[in-house]
């Protein structure tokens, strides 16, 4: 870890009225001062930053299932893991999926089930009480495909109660209206093992007490997640009876493709085991993964599921007499981040933490061919991956927040960074949709009626454009010299103002939620000088609207699922600090708003420089799985803090390099 570098701070230029006064002036200095030494001190020796990434114990549920199935449920872990678990059930038998939320069943019947798997009696009082509250929630009939498609892997419930996922799919060309390109990389990451597995269909039984037949609350209808919808032409019912008829094919004794199916989908799962630290390097497709390597035959110890076995062991964290997991790790995602923040706090532009993690992030940029390919034909790679090592799956939003922090650095090799970041912006630009925004990982990947297929109840099947990645590339075009009239930023902008809601504020995908995407859409609008606007100064008054007595933002997860609650939640640091962002923005400095913020959050402050949050502010899948970065309490605030201070005396900013557009290639499609 960096440790003993400190820096200081340039005592900054007359102020609004509330910082003129000496001891608010030099609270704020050392508010920053010390944010920036805090963030310095946990550095990796190697140059990156990495936090924790928390979510729910759905993860911790799995596997204590996943070491079951493995054959290496030993008893001190599974232990461990159970005592995770049982400490977050809920007053009244649940579990959630975000602190402060609402007993969720599918969470719950996870519980239950790798509970009572770790050996809890079922007529025990805290299982007696998840019973209770599943069948409360409508029972194991209404959980979600995935649920049960875990239990019919070990005999708990029967395939009927799966979607099909035929390994024909792999089949379907990438020309045709459904196929593994139309979904999400998550989720051909995710679904591609599991219809090796509900083809192939292993014979794996766990123990007698791993029932779960108590669970339905009315057996009568195990059935009823296929219930037909009342509307009788939909995209549902098409679905539907898709999967009815896909269900048939499966009895049948002869089926002519599916060998050369489950070639294809095993060639597949194979090349994207390489270059990567486990299939898409993320929980639910590496545990897929594995399972499909045992299910084609490849033991615990054959040295590829070994390797895999140990990339997904990475994720856990042992803490006292208790395991918990992650659900996936972020190094690229938080070291930019923690290095645009040193910046703004004033960390000169060739400080060695500076100069150490450019030349990491440059060694992580991407180079080699990739998913987003299928869809962006032609186009070079350039990007960077949110985790150590995702060679196929870079994203949008990590290589725009990337460039801005490399264009902030004096490094010592320029002619090396200049061409990682031409390379990056002109991927980035290849990579916009044809609606002018864009996504995450692929183009134009946005066919709604593919979320009514029946395993696509995880609310993320597709990876439409949306505002807040839209904002982090044109905030990102913005300061690297692209005008607001330049087709790619007109275009973006456009998208941006047909997806602002009424009020003003903008939905957040990637982050809680509505104070996010607001905050992010500003800043980006900021750059190419276009917060005067008015949709810009709705935007504001929004913000303003919801913003506390005592200046604090706070936005619960439930705005998710009830829009009338958005803007509304417990006040956090990582919220507070993106409000703050989006008011500099777009307000004056003067603003009482961002007077009393800044002053929310340089009285929060703890005394060695971090700030505390509970809550979780980031976001997986909506209204079904939510994470919280250990970092973005301590990185945002601090770059909102020195933000305000920067734009009150009106501070330079130190910029490595600008290019000009016409350089470009324009994204192709258009």
């Amino acid at each position: 870890m960096a440790t003993g570098t400190h820096i200081g701070v340039d005592s900054p230029a007359p102020a609004p009225a509330l910082w003129r006064e000496q001891d608010w002036t030099a609270r704020l200095e050392q508010a920053i001062e010390r944010g920036a030494n805090h963030l310095l001190s946990i550095q990796d020796e190697q140059g990156f930053w990495q936090g924790e990434l928390e979510a729910d114990t759905t993860l911790e549920s799995d596997y204590i299932y996943f070491l079951h199935i493995l054959g290496k449920a030993d008893p001190q872990r599974i232990a461990k893991l159970a005592n995770y678990v049982r400490r977050r059930q809920l007053a009244d038998g649940g579990w959630s999926i975000y602190p402060g939320g609402p007993s969720e069943l599918n969470a719950t019947c996870k519980a239950y089930f790798a509970l009572k798997l770790a050996g809890d009696a079922p007529d025990g009082p805290h299982l007696a009480r998840a019973r209770e509250t599943i069948h409360r929630l409508g029972g194991l009939e209404h959980t979600n495909s995935y649920v049960r498609f875990y239990l019919a892997l070990v005999g708990a419930v029967g395939w009927e109660l799966v979607p099909a996922i035929p390994p024909e799919l792999m089949l379907l060309p990438s020309w045709f209206y459904i196929n593994i390109y139309e979904m999400s990389s998550w989720t051909r990451g995710i679904v591609i093992p599991m219809a090796i597995l509900s083809a192939i269909r292993p014979n794996w039984r766990l123990p007698e007490r791993a029932h779960v037949d108590e669970l339905f609350n009315d057996p009568s209808r195990k059935k009823a997640a296929f219930d037909w919808s009342k509307q009788l032409i939909s995209w549902r019912n098409f679905f539907l009876a898709l999967d009815r008829g896909l269900k048939l094919y499966e009895k049948l004794p002869w089926k002519p493709l599916r060998q050369r199916a489950l070639r294809e989908a095993k060639m597949w799962l194979l090349a994207h085991l390489e270059r990567s630290d486990g299939l898409a390097a993320i929980y639910p497709a590496m545990m897929n993964s594995i399972f499909a390597l045992l299910a084609l035959g490849y033991g615990p110890d054959d040295p590829l599921t070994a390797r895999e076995i140990r990339e997904f062991s990475r994720f856990e964290i042992a803490e006292g007499d208790t395991i918990r997991m992650q659900p996936c790790v972020s190094p690229v995602w938080d070291t930019c981040i923690a290095m645009v923040a040193l910046e703004e706090a004033g960390l000169p532009a060739d400080h060695p933490a500076l100069v150490k993690a450019a030349d990491w992030i440059l060694s992580k940029q991407i180079l080699g061919p990739g998913d987003w390919q299928v869809k962006n034909k032609g186009a070079e790679p350039g990007g960077w991956a949110f985790e150590f090592r995702n060679d196929f799956y870079p994203d949008v939003d990590d290589t725009a927040f990337v460039l801005m922090a490399l264009q902030r650095v004096n490094f010592s090799e320029p002619a090396r960074m200049e061409a990682a970041a031409r390379c990056g912006i002109q991927w980035l630009l290849s990579m916009q949709n044809r609606d002018g925004g864009w996504a995450a990982f692929d183009r134009d990947n946005n066919k709604k009626s593919l979320c009514n297929i029946p395993f696509a109840d995880h609310n993320a099947m597709i990876d439409p454009s949306t505002a807040d990645v839209t904002a982090r590339v044109l905030e990102c075009l913005g300061r690297f010299g692209w005008p607001a009239e330049h087709p790619a930023v007109q275009r973006g902008v456009k998208f941006l103002l047909k997806d602002q809601c009424e009020d003003g504020s903008w939905f957040g995908r990637w982050g809680v939620n509505y104070v996010y995407g607001t905050s992010g859409v500003l800043r980006s609008l900021e750059t190419i000088s276009l917060t005067a606007k008015e949709y810009c100064q709705r935007a504001v008054s929004w913000l303003r609207a919801v913003q506390k007595a005592d200046g604090s933002f706070g936005e619960s997860i439930r705005s998710y699922s009830d829009p009338s609650t958005k803007g509304q939640g417990d006040s956090t640091a990582s919220q507070t600090a993106w409000g703050l962002i989006g008011l500099l923005a777009a307000a004056e400095p003067a603003d009482p708003a961002i007077a009393k913020a800044v002053t929310y959050l340089v009285q929060q402050q703890n005394a060695d420089g971090s700030w505390s949050e509970n809550e979780f502010t980031g976001t997986g899948f909506p209204c079904v799985f939510y994470l919280k970065y250990h970092l973005y309490r301590n990185s945002f605030p601090l770059y909102a803090l020195a933000r305000f201070r920067n734009l009150t005396r009106q501070a330079k900013e130190y910029c490595a390099m600008k290019f000009q557009p016409a350089e470009f290639r324009p994204r192709s499609g258009f």
